[in-house]
C-alpha cells in the first residue's frame, strides 16, 4: 500500500538560490553603474566599491561577533552596498557612506535576524538616516561630466530638477516646468544632478527589464508605483504631459520602483498586495513631492509601505480550500 507523506512547505522548489538571485540583481544594476561612472567619473565607481566593501565587512564582523554562520557569500551585502551607493551624492564624504553601510547591515539587516527577516529595505533606511543626519552633504549635487569643465568652474549644482520644480511651485508661478531644467532627452540619459545611480533612466530600465524577463521580478509593483505617480502628475499638472514626464524621470522614482519596491523580504507576497503596495508608494511619493518641504518622497514612501507590508499580507492572503470564517461567540 502506498503511503502519503505530509511535509512542511515549500512544496514547490526551484533552482533559484539566494546567491543566484543576488548575482542577477548585481548584473541588472551594472548598466546603471557603468552609466554613473561615465557621467560622474571614476569617483562614482569608487563610492560603489567602498559601500559594497563596507557592507560585506560589517556583515562578516557581525557573524564573527555573534558566532553565527557567515552569510557574506550569498552576495546580499553587495546588493545592499550597490543600492545604498546609488542613493548617495557622488561627492558625499566617505565616512558618511560607511556610517550608512553600518546602519543598513548591522542594524537594519543583521540585528533583525539577517536576510529575509528585516522589516524594511536596508539601503532605503540607511539613506533616510543619512538624509536626516547630514542634510547639507546629502543635498550637495555634482554637475554631470564635471571632469570636462574648465578649471575654476563650480562643479556643484544647487538643485535637482525636482527641487527646481518645487521652488517654482512655492513661488506660485504659473510655470510648471522651469526653462532651467535639462531637456527630456538629458533626463532620460542621465545628464542632470542627482544621486549617482538614479539619474540615467535608460540604464535603469535595461536592468529592470532584464529582471522581469528572467522572471526574478514581477512588473506589478513597479507599474502600479510609476503609474500612480504618472496619473497624479497629469491631474496636478492640468494634463501637461511634459510635467508628468519630468516627474517620472526626476528623483529616484525609477530606481526605487524597479529595485527597492520589489524587495522580496519587505514587500507583499500576493498580487493584490503588490498592487496595494505600489499604489500606496505612488500616493505617498507624490504627496511628499507636492505638499512637503522636501522635493523627493520615494525613500519615505517605500519605508512607510514596508512597515505596512505585514498588515497588507494579512488582509490579502488567499483563503485555504474549504476554509470557513469563524463566527463570533454568541452568534
Amino acid at each position: 500500500m502506498n503511503k502519503l507523506f505530509v511535509e512542511a512547505s515549500p512544496h514547490i522548489r526551484s533552482g533559484w538560490t539566494t546567491q543566484k538571485i543576488m548575482l542577477n540583481v548585481i548584473i541588472a544594476l551594472c548598466p546603471a553603474l557603468i552609466a554613473a561612472t561615465y557621467i560622474f567619473g571614476l569617483k562614482a565607481l569608487l563610492m560603489t566599491v567602498i559601500c559594497c566593501t563596507a557592507c560585506v565587512l560589517f556583515e562578516f564582523l557581525f557573524s564573527l561577533i555573534t558566532k553565527r554562520e557567515n552569510t557574506i557569500y550569498d552576495l546580499s551585502a553587495i546588493v545592499t552596498g550597490m543600492l545604498l551607493a546609488f542613493n548617495l551624492p557622488v561627492d558625499l564624504p566617505i565616512y558618511m557612506a560607511v556610517i550608512g553601510c553600518f546602519i543598513a547591515i548591522f542594524i537594519v539587516k543583521c540585528l533583525f535576524g539577517g536576510i529575509g527577516q528585516n522589516f524594511a529595505n536596508p539601503a532605503i533606511t540607511a539613506r533616510i538616516t543619512l538624509m536626516l543626519s547630514f542634510t547639507a552633504s546629502m543635498t550637495k549635487w555634482t554637475v554631470p561630466f564635471a571632469r570636462n569643465l574648465e578649471s575654476g568652474v563650480d562643479a556643484t549644482a544647487s538643485a535637482t530638477p525636482l527641487a527646481e520644480m518645487a521652488s517654482s511651485r512655492a513661488a506660485e508661478t504659473s510655470v510648471l516646468v522651469p526653462d532651467s531644467l535639462p531637456s527630456l532627452l538629458d533626463m532620460f540619459l542621465g545628464n542632470r544632478p542627482g544621486c549617482l545611480g538614479e539619474t540615467c533612466i535608460a540604464a535603469l530600465l535595461v536592468g529592470g527589464i532584464y529582471l522581469i524577463v528572467i522572471g526574478l521580478v514581477r512588473p506589478t509593483t513597479p507599474v502600479c508605483f510609476i503609474g500612480t505617480v504618472a496619473v497624479l502628475s497629469l491631474i496636478a499638472g492640468g494634463g501637461d504631459l511634459n510635467y508628468m514626464l519630468y516627474q517620472l524621470m526626476s528623483g529616484g522614482l525609477v530606481l526605487g520602483a524597479l529595485f527597492m519596491a520589489t524587495d522580496y523580504a519587505t514587500t507583499p507576497l500576493t498580487t493584490k498586495g503588490k498592487i496595494i503596495f505600489g499604489v500606496g508608494c505612488g500616493l505617498i511619493t507624490f504627496a511628499i513631492r507636492l505638499f512637503a518641504n522636501m522635493p523627493e518622497g520615494v525613500s519615505f514612501s517605500i519605508l512607510i509601505m514596508n512597515c505596512l507590508t505585514p498588515l497588507i499580507d494579512r488582509y490579502t492572503a488567499p483563503k485555504a480550500l474549504g476554509e470557513i470564517k469563524p463566527t463570533k461567540e454568541g452568534k
